[in-house]
C-alpha cells in the first residue's frame, strides 16, 4: 500500500489550519504536507507535528504574492534576488521540520507576447532551478518540479507538461531534481496515467492526486484509483502519495478511498 499523506492546505478546511494536524492524525494519516509554512514559526509547526506523531514530507519554496495570483517566481526575470532569499528561507524551515524535499513552482507567463517572451522566462527558470538544486543539495534536500495543467486551472503556467519538466531537469544538470507528478494535472494534459508513471518512475520523487473533473476525491470522476494505487505498488514506488484534492463535501465523508486502501 502506498504511503499516503494528507495535504493540509486542501483537506480539513472545516477548521483553522493549526487544528488540521489533529484531524489528520485522527483520520489515520501518518504523513502530511501543505503549500507554505511561512505564516507560522518553524518551532510552532514542529511542535504540532510532534504532538500528533506526524511526519511532514513536503512544502513549496516561497512563490511570490500568492493572494495576488502569483504561482511561483522561478521563471520571472528581475525576481532572482527574491527567489534566492526564498531558497534560504525554505532551507531554514526544512531543517527545523526535518523535510527532505521541497517543491519549486515555475510561475506564470505574462498575458501578452507569450511566444516572444517564453525564451527569456525559460532561461530564468533554468538558472533559478539550477541554483536552488545546488543549495538544497548542500543540505541533502531534493528539489521537486511540478507540471501544472494549462488547459483548465493555470492557462499561463510555464511548466505545464512532462516533456517540459524533463527538459528542465536535463538543462538544470543537477542530480537532486525529481518530478512532482500530480495525477490530476497529468490526466488533463495527457491522460494514460499508469503508462506515464511507469515510463518516468526513475525520475518521480513525489505523487499527488485528485480525481478529474473537478479536482475532488477519488471516486468522484473518471479515474480508477484502486488500479492506480495497485500499480504504484507493482512499480515499486517508495515515495509518498499525497491527497491534494478539494473535498466535494466534508473531508471526513471524502475519505472512503483511504479506508478502502
Amino acid at each position: 500500500m502506498p504511503k499516503f499523506a494528507a495535504n493540509l492546505s486542501m483537506l480539513f478546511q472545516e477548521v483553522e489550519f493549526l487544528d488540521r494536524f489533529a484531524l489528520a492524525a485522527e483520520a489515520g494519516f501518518k504523513y502530511v504536507e501543505y503549500l507554505f509554512p511561512y505564516e507560522w514559526s518553524a518551532e510552532l509547526l514542529a511542535e504540532h507535528l510532534a504532538r500528533h506523531q506526524l511526519q511532514q514530507v513536503l512544502f513549496n519554496l516561497p512563490a511570490g504574492n500568492w493572494l495576488k495570483g502569483e504561482w511561483g517566481i522561478a521563471s520571472l526575470p528581475g525576481r532572482e534576488h527574491e527567489f534566492r532569499e526564498g531558497v534560504d528561507l525554505a532551507i531554514h524551515y526544512a531543517e527545523k521540520l526535518k523535510v527532505k524535499q521541497l517543491s519549486c513552482m515555475a510561475g506564470l507567463l505574462p498575458e501578452h507576447n507569450i511566444e516572444s517572451l517564453f525564451p527569456r522566462h525559460w532561461e530564468t527558470l533554468v538558472a533559478n532551478v539550477s541554483y536552488a538544486a545546488r543549495e538544497l543539495q548542500k543540505h541533502d534536500i531534493q528539489l521537486l518540479l511540478e507540471p501544472i495543467n494549462s488547459k483548465i486551472d493555470m492557462p499561463l503556467f510555464l511548466l505545464d507538461t512532462l516533456d517540459k519538466t524533463l527538459l528542465l531537469i536535463k538543462e538544470s544538470a543537477a542530480s537532486n531534481i525529481r518530478i512532482q507528478f500530480d495525477i490530476y494535472h497529468m490526466q488533463i494534459m495527457q491522460g494514460d496515467i499508469i503508462r506515464s508513471l511507469s515510463q518516468h518512475m526513475d525520475l518521480i520523487g513525489h505523487i499527488q492526486f485528485a480525481d478529474n473533473p473537478g479536482c475532488h476525491e477519488p471516486g468522484s470522476g473518471e479515474l480508477n484509483f484502486s488500479r492506480i494505487f495497485t500499480s504504484l505498488d507493482e512499480l515499486g514506488y517508495q515515495g509518498w502519495v499525497s491527497a491534494e484534492y478539494i473535498p466535494s463535501g466534508s473531508t471526513h465523508d471524502s475519505l472512503s478511498w483511504f479506508t478502502q486502501a
